[in-house]
């Protein structure tokens, strides 16, 4: 995997100034030696950047992509609560929510990296973007869930998907988790579950996944 976790190569825009990416900078990240079939990195906003999927595709017609869905309203609450942590976000999560259309659409786009805590959430059309340009068989859709209860199962999935040998052993990290000073409001959810249920169901319908633990 590339040396740091989030590259954010595709989606930053600086690096397709000409229309054509600067993939030496890219490949800086990597250091892959003889012995290596395959390299990669993860960086989660590939997947809700609009122009990501068709820059990638561009780079690597044949590029695999794995990709992880978490309960959108978990997810918001977790960008929210990171933005807080980090100095980037002064209103409460519910303010937030309520304001969210309007401080995105200062940068002439819902696209927005700071503020768009439930139109990440939006996977359906996300997805849409990937399948426009990449075969479903070469994308791996896996739920957040199911990675924690048995890891051991949706790494095999992964490993059969990118066709290298299985893991032995793998210890159960929890890394990347940050503290909640307190946990969501019944109003806050309940405004979350108006806004995500008609999408989960989408998506349901879409993956034929089973997603009612989402909302209850």
């Amino acid at each position: 995997m590339a040396e740091k976790k989030e590259v954010h190569f595709f989606d930053n825009e600086d690096n397709f100034i000409d229309g054509k990416g600067h993939y030496p900078k890219y490949h800086s990240h990597f250091s892959p030696s003889r012995k290596h079939k395959l390299i990669g990195e993860a960086s989660p906003i590939y997947m809700y950047w609009e122009k990501v999927p068709e820059r990638i595709f561009k780079y690597n017609p044949n590029m695999k992509l794995i990709v992880l869905l978490r309960n959108p309203i978990e997810r918001a609450y977790s960008q929210w609560n990171m933005m807080r942590l980090n100095g980037d976000e002064d209103l409460s999560f519910l303010d937030a929510l309520k304001q969210e259309k309007d401080r995105c659409q200062q940068t002439g786009s819902l696209q927005h990296r700071l503020y768009s805590y439930t139109d990440r959430g939006f996977y359906l059309n996300q997805l849409k973007r990937l399948w426009e340009h990449f075969p479903k068989e070469n994308i791996l859709i896996i739920k957040s869930e199911e990675l924690k209860e048995k890891p051991g199962s949706v790494l095999n999935d992964v490993t059969n998907f990118l066709k290298v040998e299985k893991f032995k052993q793998v210890k159960v990290k929890n890394v990347h988790s940050l503290p909640y000073n307190k946990i969501m409001n019944p109003e806050e959810v309940d405004l979350l579950k108006s806004i995500f249920e008609p999408e989960i169901h989408r998506l349901e319908k879409a993956l034929k996944w089973d997603c009612s633990e989402w909302l209850k």
